[in-house]
């Protein structure tokens, strides 16, 4: 402890020549070393060989066989079916034929006209043997699962993550960039150096920890937890520059964070249980909102707070992780028309929540997501189903919308009308952000700092006019590339939950940017959503890195993702 107070004195008492050069060079080595970075981390996510994983074969009397791609199969004849068959007789999703964790699969009939027969017997949900026959509209085809042997040989095939390396050099990267910000805040003389220092090495000591233990559990890929410590690097920066006895707070908040991300992860390991965990979440979820209906505090319009003696925290932020894991049903669920009435009675029990207690910021949120597993779920009755709840849901939020949200609305494209009341914080942000030009004014510099809510939802004036409109960007863009890379893994996922719920949390994340930045600079309107990562807020902090389990979970590539195990060693081959 000695030993930091005295290195922080000497940054201190350092000549202001010195310090000069080293911001104006600071200025733009930062926003390149970002790029670096971020590109390093980006290419990788987005441009993995995305080849198709075949679990078994559908042999065809007649001697045709069609490949079995995902665990979870919808056969029919819509052309949107995972296995068409275009036949007359076939309903367009006329059955799920599913795979499990065991390596056994089953066949379920989705309430089709014609139903679905095994050895001759008709069946709702059924277990399958290689040597059943299957009968979907008149059609008899046998399921052939491929062998353990090559099993093994699909794992040794699918796309190499990157090397430990890699991650290394990586983490590496980060680490200096994250070393050169720390000391320019503590040239600056920002208050509680110490404090703002015990951040940034609180975030140094949780990356490496992390990638040692990922390297125990032979996993190589670390390039999605890179892009979120640079986000929480940047965050922290805001926070040293605008509230600095709040970083501590903040730091125990992402390493909450990251252990929710990390038993997430464990629960997507299985996905039976996986899916036993969805309805705790789905209690847990409509619980918090409940919870805060009768136990909440008002702020800022909203009652979307709880007090606990002197922290405050935002349930609803964690009622988004919940919802995930209830709207990444599988396959069979899916397409089961009581399951998706019960999914769309909890959406709208959610809306009527977020409603009452004037949440109109995270409700438009969960609607977003709501389309997002509506999109994803699409379905001849569910697609219908889930199209018109999703008229009433944004009636009732429309309704229920907050006089402080409305007055937003009507400030909307009209703020430099009203300079000095309604549209002050906006026009004040503009005028900071055009300030800090392309590289920013400097650490500390800034006069976003004495404006409200500078670190949450103004965050992203404050990162333009202290460190400039290219690292601004950056940081949308890393976002951007979690949500491509999720996007990118869909299409070889293999699960349905797997990709309703990378998808989602990933279309939550971005989401949040869009609404936070485009709300900043008045093209949307301004509704009070924190950026992923970069807003101050522990709530915040610890729901993006538990929707970040999900964009994780969705990783195939090979010693990848801790949640798909890794194949077999060497003797249990032999065996």
């Amino acid at each position: 402890m000695e030993l930091l107070r005295e290195f922080v004195r000497s940054l201190t008492q350092m000549p202001q020549s010195y310090v000069n050069v080293y911001m104006a060079f600071l200025r733009y080595a930062a926003p390149m070393l970002a790029l670096v970075l971020l590109l390093r981390c980006a290419v990788p996510l987005l441009s993995f060989r995305r080849e198709p994983e075949i679990w078994a074969w559908l042999c065809v009397r007649g001697g045709e066989k069609l490949p079995i791609t995902h665990w979870e199969n919808v056969i029919g004849r819509s052309k949107l079916s995972d296995i068409v068959i275009s036949l007359s007789t076939v309903s367009r999703n006329h059955a799920v034929l599913t795979r499990y964790d065991d390596g056994s699969w089953t066949i379920s009939d989705t309430a089709s006209s014609g139903g679905v027969r095994v050895n001759g017997r008709k069946v709702s949900i059924c277990a399958l043997e290689p040597e059943d026959v299957i009968s979907i509209g008149g059609l008899e085809m046998t399921l052939e699962p491929i062998s353990r042997q090559q099993e093994q040989r699909l794992a040794q095939l699918r796309t190499k993550a990157a090397s430990v390396w890699s991650s290394l050099g990586n983490v590496l990267l980060l680490s200096i960039f994250q070393f050169l910000i720390a000391v320019s805040y503590a040239m600056a003389g920002v208050e509680k150096t110490g404090t703002v220092l015990m951040g940034f090495a609180g975030i140094f000591l949780c990356q490496w920890v992390l990638l040692f233990f990922y390297c125990c559990i032979r996993r190589t890929s670390f390039e999605v937890e890179t892009v979120a410590f640079f986000l929480c690097t940047m965050g922290m920066a805001v926070i040293a520059a605008t509230v600095p006895e709040e970083a501590i707070k903040q730091l125990i908040a992402m390493i909450l964070g990251v252990a929710v991300f990390l038993g997430a992860g464990w629960s997507l390991r299985d996905l039976e249980r996986a899916k036993k965990i969805r309805y705790l979440a789905a209690i847990a979820g409509i619980g918090f909102l409940l919870i805060t209906l009768v136990f909440g505090v008002t702020y800022n319009g909203a009652r979307n707070w709880l007090r606990i003696g002197s922290l405050s925290i935002q349930p609803s932020e964690l009622t988004k992780v919940c919802f995930v894991f209830v709207g990444a049903s599988t396959m069979d669920r899916i397409m089961n028309k009581r399951n998706l009435i019960l999914f769309i009675a909890y959406s709208a029990l959610l809306c009527v929540c977020l409603a009452i207690m004037n949440d109109f910021g995270t409700a438009l949120i969960f609607f977003c997501a709501f389309l997002i597993v509506a999109y994803l779920r699409s379905g001849s009755i569910g697609t219908i189903a889930l199209a018109i709840s999703s008229l009433v849901f944004a009636g009732v939020v429309a309704v229920r919308i907050a006089p402080h949200a409305l007055r937003r609305f009507a400030i909307w494209r009209h703020i430099w009308e009203d300079t000095m009341d309604a549209g002050y914080q906006q026009t004040q942000a503009l005028m900071c952000m055009a300030s800090g030009g392309f590289f920013g004014l400097g650490p500390g510099k800034g006069w976003m700092k004495y404006l409200f809510a500078s670190e949450s939802d103004m965050v992203f004036a404050t990162v333009t006019e202290e460190w400039g409109l290219v690292m601004a960007v950056l940081t949308v863009l890393a976002v951007v590339a979690l949500a491509l890379f999720a996007l990118r893994s869909a299409a070889v996922s293999r699960s349905g939950f797997y990709t309703i719920g990378a998808c989602t949390a990933a279309g939550i994340l971005l989401i949040q940017v869009i609404l936070n930045a485009l709300g900043t600079v008045d093209i949307v309107p301004l509704t009070g959503v924190t950026f992923p990562f970069l807003s101050n807020g522990g709530s915040s902090m610890i729901c993006t890195w538990g929707l970040l389990a999900f964009v994780k979970a969705a990783d195939t590539r090979q010693n990848a993702s801790f949640a798909v195990p890794l194949r077999r060693k060497r003797r249990d081959e032999d065996e």
